[in-house]
């Protein structure tokens, strides 16, 4: 299992092998085993595999060709309906028309998506994160049919590898682990934490062919962008409102 947690890759092309449903059930068995706020499980996963929902989902993704390729897309959930349902049938006025209660459920859900992402690279599958579900939350809850008290909060692939990237940079342990308390980070430690990073020749190339100084000018004038990020947080909010999690007393 280390050596499964240490040679993460995201694949992004996949064989057209079906994943055998013992294998799926298996990996989809070993999420639910994560930990979960009060054992209340608020989460719920969508499992895809029809061509014509790949086909409409494909665009809430940016058209990320894994989306349609990949044998299975998974999209995982925030989801306080299903308590709320158990709740009101069994005497319980529930409460969790909230802030609060969306954030708890987004952190169920995200920690069940480790768990299967862990699971299936365990399986011999590869798997890709989507960070694009939040973006098009709207778009994607009409097209599943999550009613109230349910928001997507993230998407992965699902396959068997038809590549094998080379690993991905990570910053160092150092830069990442504080030790009792926050340490602030000096001028001198973020030039070394990301010297190594800024070096790299694909990130030299993403300077040079987007016109940049430096790196993180990538990142703040095309990647992610300060108004696409007010953008899609104002979509964000309005569809937690949406779903009922934006009670104000």
């Amino acid at each position: 299992m280390t050596d499964t947690l240490l040679n993460h890759r995201s694949i992004r092309k996949y064989k057209q092998d079906p994943i055998p449903n013992t294998i799926l059930n298996y990996i989809l068995e070993a999420g639910t085993r994560a930990s979960t706020t009060g054992n209340m499980q608020l989460y719920s996963i969508i499992v895809t595999t029809d061509e014509e929902m790949k086909e409409k989902l494909s665009p809430c993704h940016f058209n990320q060709p894994m989306v349609k390729e990949a044998p299975v897309t998974l999209t995982f959930c925030a989801d306080f309906n299903r308590f709320n349902l158990w709740c009101e049938q069994r005497k319980a006025e529930p409460g969790y028309d909230n802030f609060l209660s969306f954030f708890t459920a987004a952190i169920d859900a995200l920690l069940v998506a480790q768990n299967v992402c862990v699971a299936a690279e365990d399986a011999g599958l590869g798997i890709c994160y989507l960070g694009t579900t939040t973006y098009m939350a709207g778009k994607i809850i009409e097209i599943l049919d999550l009613p109230q008290g349910v928001i997507p909060v993230t998407t992965v692939t699902l396959g068997y590898p038809d590549e094998w990237p080379e690993l991905t940079d990570r910053l160092p342990l150092e830069a990442v682990v504080h030790r009792e308390k926050y340490q602030d980070y000096s001028e001198t430690d973020i030039d070394e934490h990301y010297k190594e990073k800024e070096l790299m020749a694909t990130y030299q190339a993403f300077i040079k062919e987007h016109e940049k100084e430096t790196l993180a000018q990538v990142f703040t004038d095309i990647r992610y962008k300060k108004e696409d990020n007010i953008l899609f947080s104002k979509s964000l909010l309005d569809i937690l409102g949406k779903q009922g999690f934006m009670y104000h007393p």
